[in-house]
């Protein structure tokens, strides 16, 4: 095996990087011409990075890329002079040119390279014959003998230009961590500064005391003073007097030391964030490729117009938005911008529009893709959303425009009926959506018909550092980052409901379940410490969620600080962070939360929340298990016995009124007889076999009223039955005091 010299080898990287360059300036030259074959200065720009390419490649020894690169350099000069006119047929080879181009430059070991020579050759024999059929007197012009030495390329000079570095992103990384622990760190002096004012203020009222004693012995006991004694006194006089100078000096001082040490730390972080930094443009680069290639695969006509390309964006951000922006744009011009026909039938250019923005607003990056076409139909929209059983006809129509648009972003959710090469797949809004969570984000879409579709982006500007909502749960600070908290508010005790076993709350005219922070985080039980709790909304839609916690301790931006990645993904923890006073704290991950609620929900272990006083009633009062499949009667039956100081829990089934039976303690079981999986009387039959249930109350509420259907529940065990027919407030109320006395009692 023959050894690389590092020498060269440094250079081949240098070469690879300058051939991804030149190729993107070519790329985005190309597109331009399409649309202005003649324009001087797009021509000049592309004759220069093929000349450069051509000159890079001949330092580094790549004679492929010195042929290729040449056969270019000729065509864009034969295009200035007027000899070639760059049509469609010819964009479309110079850009299979290009790809070349990007090939050489990551070719590493020989079979690659020659592979390349036998596609290049090719490449460069259809291209002369395509130039030579245009103009065949300037065949000698054409082909310049490759050997010749290159023409020197202008280099711009450097003077008034910064200077570029080379930096690993793990170092600039740690740059950035340190900056931010020596803002913080910096910060520790604000209140250190604070306490020796403290300090001062005590030390000029012992000095003031001091001079009213030394008034007052002097007035009232001068003859018993001897001179020792009021020698001392001066001398402790003017040591306080000293000292209240020397700590009036270092106060001052130390105030401007905080001031300059704070506001050099800032800066030192600003600068080190700035690095992280980059404009949007380097993310664009093949976008306008990209949105040309499929537009033509489509047969239609797409223009590309990017906006914001000098925003700066968090170099992480940035590198995850390629793959979500590509699909936007792949879908704007599949789903979006109509056909040339029908454009020109409804009044519109034949050529399409597709917008890409980016910009800074409310401390935020918005990112949009906007098209100028269709829309999105909201009929078919629905035919799909209720064809794959997402929602019923009825409730489709009940949709507003914002609900519906969001099914858009399900899982495998298509409005294509057959699977292209663009679309068809149901994958990619999902996705665009997951990568956007990943960094704290939402998207939204909106659409007019005949008008035109976008997405729009909201993130964050960038991820070292995070706005939160600090709160306390069970004496520990936890980071909650603001894009994901929805509300924050102060939930009366007697907001609170219960349905189905589980509290919720009223917001914004819906019910949203009700959880505390404690059981997410399994940590002690949460004792409220009055009848209004602290709750933080989270999620969106109908997986909304109310957490309780113990405190709001404000809102505070956060420097991210990764966790060691040997412990692996902890479960509702995204980062750690550390508070002005230097204390750590935990960021939360708040969509590992919600998933952790509905894990409780669906497992039926969500625990109650509320004030301790309300609990410790609760706990004395007796306990009523109600077991009805009909959601109105186990309301309306809990409703009726909690009024009355009850302590009620609800079971849909039989078969879930058996495993409550067997897992918790009643006082009663109220229990209905037509239900699924297990029915009551059978359930009946099951507790009073039970040995250790057996002397449990059993009580039967049924519309069954006759005197067959009475005795047969009366065999099975049960203590007494009520029918529904006759059923009243009252008569249920007295039934349960019959068998098991007061709620307190």
């Amino acid at each position: 095996m023959t050894s690389v010299d590092p020498g060269r080898s440094s250079l081949l990287e240098l070469f690879q990087e300058e051939a991804r360059g030149q190729a993107q300036i070519l790329s985005d030259g190309l597109i331009a011409l399409e649309r202005a074959p003649r324009d001087p200065v797009t021509l000049e720009a592309c004759m220069r990075a093929a000349h450069s390419l051509k000159g890079a490649a001949r330092v580094v020894g790549v004679p492929v890329g010195v042929t290729l690169a040449h056969v270019l350099e000729d065509c864009f000069v034969a295009a200035q002079d007027g000899r070639v006119v760059l049509d469609a047929g010819y964009i479309d080879m110079l850009l299979r040119g290009v790809d070349l181009i990007v090939q050489i430059g990551e070719a590493r070991d020989v079979d690659a390279q020659s592979t390349l020579e036998h596609e290049v050759d090719a490449f460069v024999d259809g291209l002369n014959a395509r130039i030579e059929g245009k103009a065949l007197h300037d065949e000698l012009t054409l082909t310049k003998p490759l050997d010749e030495a290159p023409e020197p390329v202008q280099t711009p000079s450097r003077t008034n230009e910064a200077r570029m570095l080379r930096m690993r992103a793990d170092t600039l990384d740690r740059l950035l961590s340190h900056s931010g622990e020596s803002l913080v760190e910096s910060r520790w002096l604000k209140p250190f500064s604070q306490s020796m004012l403290r300090v001062k203020r005590i030390q000029h009222d012992a000095s003031r005391a001091l001079e009213r004693l030394h008034e007052t012995l002097t007035d009232t006991h001068v003859a018993q003073l001897d001179a020792r004694a009021h020698a001392a006194l001066d001398e402790v006089r003017r040591l306080t007097a000293q000292a209240h100078r020397q700590l009036s000096e270092r106060l001052a001082e130390l105030e401007n030391f905080d001031r300059r040490s704070t506001h050099l730390a800032q800066q030192i972080y600003d600068e080190a964030l700035a690095c992280r930094m980059r404009p949007f443009v380097d993310a664009t680069g093949g976008f306008a490729r990209m949105v040309r290639d499929v537009a033509r695969g489509l047969g239609r006509d797409v223009r590309l117009v990017i906006a914001g390309e000098t925003t700066q964006v968090d170099r992480d951000i940035l590198d995850l938005l390629d793959a979500p922006l590509g699909h936007l744009l792949r879908n704007a011009v599949d789903h979006g911008i109509e056909e040339p026909s029908l454009r020109r039938a409804l009044g519109k250019p034949e050529t399409g529009t597709i917008t890409l923005e980016a910009r800074h607003s409310a401390g935020a990056l918005f990112i949009s893709v906007s098209d100028d076409g269709a829309g999105v139909d909201l009929d078919a929209l629905r035919r799909a959303v209720v064809r794959k059983n997402l929602a019923s006809e009825d409730t489709a129509t009940r949709l507003t425009e914002a609900e519906l648009l969001e099914f858009l972003f399900l899982p495998g959710f298509s409005m294509r009926d057959a699977v292209t090469d663009v679309s068809g797949r149901g994958v990619g809004l999902d996705a665009v959506q997951d990568v956007v969570r990943q960094v704290r984000g939402s998207v939204r879409v909106t659409q007019e018909a005949h008008t035109g579709t976008r997405f729009t982006l909201q993130l964050p500007l960038t991820l070292s550092v995070i706005r939160s909502l600090i709160v306390e749960v069970a004496g520990e600070p936890y980071g909650l980052p603001l894009a994901h908290v929805a509300r924050t508010l102060y939930l009366p005790a007697s907001a609170i409901d219960t349905l189905e076993g589980q509290q919720h709350f009223s917001f914004d005219g819906k019910r949203i379940g009700l959880v505390t922070a404690h059981q997410i985080l399994e940590t002690a039980a949460f004792e409220a410490a009055s009848d209004a709790l602290n709750v933080v909304v989270i999620g969106q839609g109908a997986a909304s969620y109310g957490i309780v916690v113990d405190r709001f301790l404000g809102e505070r931006m956060l420097v991210v600080q990764p966790l060691d990645k040997r412990l692996g993904k902890v479960r509702n923890i995204a980062a750690g962070a550390l508070m002005e006073n230097g204390d750590p704290l935990l960021i939360a991950d708040l969509d590992d939360w919600l998933r952790s609620v509905e894990k409780l929900v669906g497992s039926g272990e969500l625990g109650r929340v509320g004030a301790g006083a309300a609990r410790a009633s609760v706990a004395s009062a007796k306990r009523v298990l109600v077991v009805d499949d009909s959601l109105t009667v186990r309301e309306l039956e809990r409703k009726l016995l909690a009024s009355r100081g009850y302590d009620v829990s609800v079971a849909v089934d039989g078969m879930d009124g058996w495993n409550a039976v067997r897992g918790e303690r009643f006082d009663l079981v109220i229990t209905d007889i037509d239900m699924p999986r297990l029915d009551g009387i059978e359930l009946v039959t099951l507790i009073k076999r039970d040995a250790q249930l057996s002397a449990l109350p059993v009580m039967i509420v049924s519309y069954k009223d006759r005197a067959e259907d009475r005795q047969r529940g009366l065999d099975a065990g049960a203590d007494y039955y009520l029918a529904k027919g006759s059923f009243h407030d009252q008569a249920l109320i007295d039934a349960v005091r019959d068998l098991i006395g007061e709620a307190n009692a």
